[in-house]
């Protein structure tokens, strides 16, 4: 698909959790475009200084609104940066974005029962898999990690989505079970197996350990696994290779190869 380079209307801009935002960016062309898993490539306004453009997955999009949105977290200067944006502009602050970009998630044909594992902010790059499992008819169960529950950002629109509220793990236990998301995937993964009803597919996104492990899990129980990963890149388009992934087919770029690779194939 032949990248669009447009720019966006800053519609929104809040704060949804701690150092969390999520940006509302009017951007019809790209909202009529984007798939699951895709990424958009950011120019943020007023960092004339700082000449690389940000990757930024997109958490939903709504083509007939024309709108897409990203969820960001607050870690240093260029996102520190982006709060302002839009809040004192009358709705008219700008962002050029490219995109789309990447490899889109690609669940098997058929696939009927799905787990998806989000880890902090990797819930977002999979909440339009998730809408396009369920719109397909497919059983989705989701796993949510974050440090504490207000972090958990992404909770409320998975259950409005779900028939099943998402397993979620804290890392201070101030909501569901103390401790790290694995636990819950590996029971997820024992008890569809049990129950005859093994998952046809699994998709995680969050920080790489979390991945590595859900990986192996995955491969342990003979369920096919993709993830996403999220590097940090200069051109966003394959020129520079600052962003590659070791694989078994070699060094694969993130940007145009990925995001989203078979777990099958990333050498840790």
């Amino acid at each position: 698909m032949a990248l669009v380079n447009e720019r966006a209307r800053i519609a929104g801009n809040e704060c949804v959790g701690p150092n969390l935002y999520v940006m509302t960016l009017v951007s019809p062309d790209l909202a009529s475009r984007i798939e699951p898993g895709q990424f958009v490539h950011m120019k943020v306004p007023g960092m004339e200084a700082h000449i690389l453009r940000r990757p930024f997955s997109v958490y939903a999009r709504d083509a007939q609104a024309g709108t897409l949105e990203i969820l960001y977290q607050s870690v240093g200067f260029g996102s520190a940066h982006m709060i302002g944006l839009g809040a004192d502009a009358e709705g008219e602050a700008t962002v050029e974005l490219i995109g789309p970009i990447g490899r889109t998630w690609q669940p098997p044909a058929g696939t009927r029962r799905a787990l998806l594992v989000g880890g902090g902010v990797g819930a977002a790059p999979l909440f339009m898999l998730c809408e396009q499992l369920a719109e397909a008819g497919a059983s989705v169960h989701v796993v949510l990690g974050a440090q504490t529950g207000e972090a958990l950002t992404c909770r409320g629109r998975y259950e409005a989505l779900l028939d099943a509220p998402p397993r979620c793990a804290t890392d201070d236990g101030s909501f569901g079970r103390e401790g790290f998301c694995t636990s819950l995937v590996q029971e997820a993964l024992a008890e569809a197996e049990a129950a005859g009803e093994p998952y046809d597919y699994l998709a995680v996104c969050g920080p790489e350990p979390l991945m590595k492990i859900v990986a192996g899990m995955a491969e342990a129980a003979n369920v096919p696994c993709e993830l996403s990963m999220e590097k940090r890149m200069a051109c966003g388009v394959g020129a520079c290779l600052s962003c590659v992934v070791d694989t078994v087919d070699g060094k694969l770029r993130a940007c145009v190869d990925g995001p989203v690779f078979d777990a099958r194939k990333v050498v840790w």
